[in-house]
């Protein structure tokens, strides 16, 4: 399960990994009179003649695989969502991926956390003369400051034991301070590591953010498509059943003289013609079913229905407020300029490792021995010392070429950066202008269905007065489901416009109030 927790008891313990919240949110500011809130763009608000809220939760609560392949189960829109964050396969690999990317982050910030080091050896020599065993500990502790200080304390026991010389015992205490001066000194490049492992946590947050969006897209989607193939199979159903009516209006008038026989054969060839059309619009129906269960991750043998009402109304957003909108939310984006910080860090890294390693050095140590029974003497001594050394390296190129390749990349990413924003502005205007143009093939697509309908009408009803022929009846009678068809295609054309503009301006989560638990 990817841990997906909602607000709603009924489907509370199955979801972990995003909370999802029904407060009615607004990225475009109210003095924006002609613009709306960006949660109106999925087609699940924008329903009837008004906007509607989602509901608080799930219409229905999740039952087992075994349990809902057994009946129909009416699925909303928002049931989709809810049931494809649950457990869909991509957000589970992504939170799998998320523990050792946390981890890597906690290690990074571990960096100035006193470092422990317990060496112990033991070892048997065996000589012409004597034999020898020699036992060792070490323990050792460093510490790192935030200014490339180093402190080392440590502290050694040794002990030898020969058969013919006897026993030895020494212990001594080092302590030891190293401070750089050039190479590796400094906040700005001790803390690089930390800072770079920060960014890198931004990045995986937005690329997680990102996959969650996209997760919801592709169920939004694949839920209109088969709410378009429900619609399809409803067009072509009524179609055979207007060519049926029509085939029995030709035998009535074939039976009272005002037809000839051979004319209902169009009629009949138009029928069995429907009949094939309902068997396609069927198999495209199971086809769509069975994809939405792959990403809702359920029994491919679910029987859904998709009982969302298919309505639109039209939004009006501002150019230059979702330009900015996308250019401060949109994942890819934002994950570029991390790129390009962290670049320039790099940068400066690599350019700090070609200076001369310079460091003050100063340190202590103690050591104190005791002899074995044979020898009497003892020894105690204390040493410190001072002073600076130094590290030139000659005729290494490699710190160059580091520095090179960090001042390309740092470049390469400063294009990279300007041409990613004019891709975004561009991808979002296209996105608008999408939208526009889809609404109003939208309105045509309308015009024409009832004029097609109208103009059915009237044509059988000349028909059954002997004024106008079959063929000219059968015309309109694909003109009209071709206008069906088409109004039919405009609807969801529009609304996956609204939910691809979401995505373009990494809105997706905001639209739907999904709250990852990262």
């Amino acid at each position: 399960m990817t841990g997906v927790t909602f607000h709603g008891a009924a489907l509370r313990e199955p979801f972990k990994a995003c909370v999802v919240t029904r407060r009615k949110r607004q990225w475009i500011p109210a003095a924006l009179a002609h613009a709306v809130p960006l949660a109106a763009l999925l087609g699940v608000d924008s329903v009837g003649g008004s906007t509607q809220a989602r509901p608080a939760q799930p219409s229905i609560a999740f039952v087992s695989a075994a349990s809902v392949s057994a009946s129909t189960v009416e699925l909303t829109l928002a049931d989709a969502v809810y049931l494809g964050l649950r457990d869909n396969r991509s957000i589970r690999s992504a939170y799998l991926q998320r523990i050792v990317q946390k981890f890597e982050l906690r290690v990074a910030q571990d960096v100035f956390s006193p470092k422990v080091i317990i060496t112990s050896k033991h070892q048997g020599n065996r000589g012409h003369a004597d034999r020898q065993r020699d036992h060792s500990l070490k323990p050792e502790a460093t510490l790192l400051n935030e200014w490339g200080t180093r402190f080392t304390l440590s502290w050694v026991q040794q002990l030898n034991q020969a058969d013919q010389g006897g026993r030895k015992r020494n212990n001594g205490l080092d302590f030891e301070v190293v401070q750089p001066l050039l190479k590796g000194a400094g906040r700005e490049i001790v803390n690089a590591p930390t800072r770079l492992a920060s960014l890198s946590e931004r990045q995986n947050q937005l690329a997680l953010r990102s996959t969650v969006s996209k997760t919801v897209t592709e169920i939004v989607s694949a839920y209109r498509e088969l709410l378009k193939a429900q619609e399809q199979q409803r067009i072509a159903q009524t179609a055979l059943a207007r060519s049926r009516q029509l085939l029995d209006m030709n035998m009535a008038l074939i039976a009272a003289g005002q037809m000839a026989e051979f004319e209902s054969v169009q009629t009949e060839a138009d029928v069995a013609s429907q009949e094939l059309s309902v068997e396609e619009t069927a198999n495209q129906l199971d086809q769509s079913r069975v994809a939405l269960l792959h990403l809702l991750a359920l029994d491919p043998g679910t029987r859904l229905n998709a009982s969302e009402v298919l309505k639109v109304e039209a939004v009006e957003i501002d150019r230059q407020q979702a330009l900015r909108v996308a250019l401060a939310q949109q994942p890819a984006y934002l994950q570029l300029l991390i790129a390009g910080e962290k670049a320039e860090i790099h940068l400066r890294v690599a350019q700090n490792a070609r200076l001369w390693d310079v460091s003050l050095v100063a340190g202590a140590s103690q050591s104190h021995s005791r002899p074995g029974a044979e020898q009497h003497h003892a020894g105690r001594a204390w040493d410190s010392y001072a002073g600076i050394q130094l590290s030139v390296p000659i005729g290494d190129m490699s710190a160059r070429k580091n520095a090179l390749s960090a001042q390309v990349a740092a470049q390469v990413h400063v294009i990279q950066q300007t041409e990613a924003r004019l891709s975004l502005e561009q991808n979002v205007s296209n996105r608008l202008r999408d939208m526009s143009t889809r609404w109003r093939q939208y309105e045509i697509a309308q015009r024409v269905r009832d004029l097609s309908q109208r103009k059915l009408d009237i044509e059988r009803d000349k028909l059954k007065i002997g004024r106008s022929s079959n063929f000219q009846v059968l015309s309109f009678e694909q003109d009209l489901r071709h206008a069906e068809n088409a109004t039919l295609n405009a609807q969801i054309a529009y609304l996956n416009a609204q939910t691809q503009l979401d995505e373009s301006m990494g809105m997706t989560l905001h639209s739907w109030e999904i709250a990852l638990n990262d």
